[in-house]
C-alpha cells in the first residue's frame, strides 16, 4: 500500500510547480481554485512518521489563509490525537475519500456511441473545460487541468459526433496505474462514456506493465453512492480503505 499511496500522491504533485514538501508532507495549493479544498490540500501528515503540532501548524503556514482545504488524515496517520489537533485549530471533518484498487484483468469496453481520442495540445482545452464542469470548479481551473497530458497523464476524451462529451487520465510510475480526471458533461450521462474510458485505461495499464489499478472517489453517504462510485465497482475495483479530510474554510471572505 505504501507504493500505491506514494503514486497516488505524485499524480497530483505534478500539477503543482509550487508544491511545499515538508519531510514527507505534501502541500498542494491551487491558486486558480482557492475555494475548493478537493484542489487545496495537505497530504501525507503522520504517515512516514508521527505528526507533530508544529508540523501540523507549518503545513497550514504553507498552505495560506486564504483558501479553503482539506487536510488529509490516512487510516495509518499518527498521532491518535492528530484529529484533536486539527479540531482545536478549528477543522472540521469534511467529506471522505474512498481508495479503491483492481489487478489489470481486461475490461469488457461497453457498446457506445462515443469515440475514445486521445488529449494532445488541440484537445487540451477541452479536456479541462470537461474537467472543471464535471467537478463544479470555476473557469480558471480549466488551463490547470488541460496541462495534465504534458505533465506525466495520458488523458482521453469520449467524443459524440464533434463534440467532446467526457474525459479522464491515467497516470503511471513505479508499476501502479493511477486513474483520475474522470468526468462527463451532464448532457451526455448515460452514454457509457465513462465505462469506455475505464476499459481503456486498464487496457493501456497492461501495456505500460502495471500490476496494480489504483484510484479514488467521495465516500459513500447513506444510501447514495454517486455514479463514479457505481463505475468504479462496476469495472471491478474493490474498496479498500476511507481517508479522512478534514476541512478547513479560508479565513478571507470570497467576493461574490
Amino acid at each position: 500500500m505504501e507504493r500505491e499511496n506514494r503514486v497516488s500522491i505524485a499524480a497530483y504533485r505534478c500539477l503543482y510547480p509550487d508544491a511545499v514538501d515538508l519531510g514527507g508532507v505534501t502541500v498542494l495549493r491551487a491558486e486558480a481554485a482557492p475555494g475548493s479544498p478537493m484542489l487545496n490540500q495537505i497530504t501525507g501528515l503522520g504517515v512516514d512518521e508521527p505528526a507533530t503540532e508544529e508540523l501540523l501548524d507549518e503545513a497550514l503556514a504553507a498552505m495560506g489563509g486564504d483558501v479553503s482545504c482539506y487536510v488529509a488524515v490516512a487510516p495509518e496517520a499518527r498521532p491518535a490525537e492528530l484529529t484533536d489537533w486539527l479540531g482545536a485549530r478549528g477543522l472540521e471533518p469534511g467529506w471522505g475519500w474512498m481508495a479503491f484498487r483492481r489487478d489489470l484483468e481486461p475490461l469488457t469496453a461497453p457498446e457506445t456511441s462515443l469515440r475514445l481520442a486521445r488529449v494532445g495540445e488541440q484537445e487540451a482545452m477541452d479536456f479541462g473545460r470537461i474537467v472543471a464542469a464535471g467537478y463544479g470548479l470555476p473557469d480558471a481551473v480549466v488551463p490547470w487541468a488541460a496541462q495534465a497530458h504534458a505533465s506525466g497523464w495520458e488523458c482521453w476524451l469520449a467524443v459524440d459526433g464533434d463534440e467532446p462529451a467526457a474525459a479522464a487520465g491515467l497516470y503511471v510510475e513505479d508499476g501502479v496505474g493511477y486513474l483520475g480526471f474522470a468526468a462527463t458533461l451532464p448532457e451526455h450521462r448515460g452514454k457509457g462514456g465513462q465505462s469506455a474510458l475505464l476499459a481503456h485505461r486498464i487496457e493501456r495499464a497492461h501495456a505500460l506493465h502495471c500490476d496494480v489499478l489504483v484510484t479514488e472517489t467521495g465516500e459513500r453517504r447513506g444510501d447514495l453512492p454517486s455514479n463514479s462510485y457505481r463505475n468504479i465497482l462496476r469495472a471491478g475495483f474493490q474498496e479498500v480503505a476511507v481517508r479522512a479530510n478534514w476541512l478547513r474554510p479560508s479565513r478571507v471572505t470570497q467576493s461574490p
